[in-house]
């Protein structure tokens, strides 16, 4: 079978024609860590093997999504074809008539994915965290992509989910401290990026009603708008990349709002502070750009517990989910998978069984409450996934 993602990257292209990249390395775009490119990743897999990782028992029941994002890394690495989308921009001392001419990734991407939503599909854009190739952010997108419409878990009379995946130059090696502290480096300015693509996503949608005056009348013109959900989901230091994201917004944004443009935000297995959503932190306003925000944690997730003891940082929010709950938005919900992840090493339990499963069940717009894959928690808006 084939399949397609689509895919933003900031990271440098690999080979000589920037849109006909043989892969992104782990370095930013030589234009500047906030340049984004836009392009499609396409590779064939086998229907049957990918049946077999959906039916894959794990701890928290049928769907092994991190053995189906191996598989198809793999296979992507064997036959990279990548259609990076071409820009073009006249120079400005041209003329008017020539200007015309300009072409942009950005608005290539747009129009397809308008496209697909209109036809009844909602759309995830995936960040990834830390220590990820260009490959292994592949490989994993493709896994939730596929992890997602599986059979069995769709709401009736819901669509497949389109994902977008985010990829920033993560450095894709597991050198203590090195890496783990440059990979934090660029969150940094990948966030203001991704900020950026925020910003434009805004003022698309800010275009997409409005009302111009043509001989004394005011006329109302509507562009065709497809009544979707677009939604986000950051795993592990993808979480600070959304930080730093919501930090410029926060600088670019005029109001006491932020735009509302998302739907389900969900921050899974979130290597930020335990405190990172509160009044005054820098994910405090979080809430204003979305609907409501799911956090999905586990106790024993070693790889963020080891964030926590040898690169100094504060806990975690997604080993001991928020510090004080009772002060954190009431749009915001609490999972508590400790009981279901098997292995101290699993941290990416969001591509697993029923935790995806759950997460399916919100971007369908099933209610929080009385799903039958949780229980309530001690808190308001908290739960313990069974």
């Amino acid at each position: 079978m084939k399949m397609t993602l689509y895919y933003v990257t900031n990271r440098n292209h690999l080979g000589e024609d920037r849109f006909k990249p043989e892969g992104y390395g782990i370095h930013p775009s030589a234009d500047g860590i906030e340049n984004l490119r836009f392009g499609e990743v396409t590779v064939d897999a086998e229907a049957e093997k990918i049946k077999k990782y959906f039916n894959s028992k794990t701890g928290s029941g049928n769907g092994d999504g991190v053995e189906l994002a191996n598989y198809l890394t793999a296979r992507a690495k064997e036959n990279p074809r990548i259609a990076a989308y071409p820009e073009s921009i006249p120079d400005n001392r041209l003329t008017e008539s020539k200007q015309t001419g300009t072409k942009l990734g950005s608005h290539e991407m747009r129009n397809k994915v308008l496209e697909t939503m209109l036809k009844g599909h909602d759309v995830l854009i995936y960040v990834h965290g830390f220590n990820v190739s260009w490959w292994g952010a592949v490989g994993s997108a493709f896994a939730l992509q596929a992890m997602l419409n599986r059979p069995g878990i769709q709401g009736e009379g819901k669509g497949d989910v389109l994902v977008i995946l985010y990829t920033w130059p993560s450095d894709g090696s597991a050198l203590p401290f090195v890496a783990y502290r440059s990979d934090r480096t660029e969150a940094i300015g990948s966030g203001f990026a991704l900020g950026r693509g925020i910003l434009k996503l805004r003022d698309f949608l800010a275009d997409a009603t409005r009302t111009t005056v043509k001989r004394g009348e005011e006329v109302k013109i509507r562009k065709e708008l497809c009544n979707q959900n677009l939604n986000l989901l950051c795993h592990s230091m993808g979480n600070y990349v959304l930080q730093n994201a919501i930090q410029r917004l926060i600088e670019r944004s005029e109001g006491n709002r932020l735009p509302r443009i998302l739907d389900h935000v969900f921050m899974c297995s979130p290597d930020v502070d335990d405190d990172v959503l509160e009044t005054g932190r820098p994910l405090g306003r979080l809430h204003e750009v979305c609907r409501n925000v799911n956090i999905y944690f586990n106790i024993g997730d070693l790889a963020l517990r080891g964030s926590d003891n040898t690169k100094g940082n504060p806990d975690r929010l997604g080993t001991i989910g928020a510090a004080n709950p009772l002060q954190v938005h009431q749009k915001v919900f609490q999972i508590d998978c400790s009981d279901i992840v098997q292995g101290l090493m699993e941290h990416s339990y969001y591509l697993k069984g029923r935790i995806n499963a759950d997460i399916r069940k919100s971007l369908d717009n099933i209610p929080q409450d009385g799903r039958s894959s949780r229980n309530p928690g001690r808190f308001p808006n908290s739960y313990l996934m069974k």
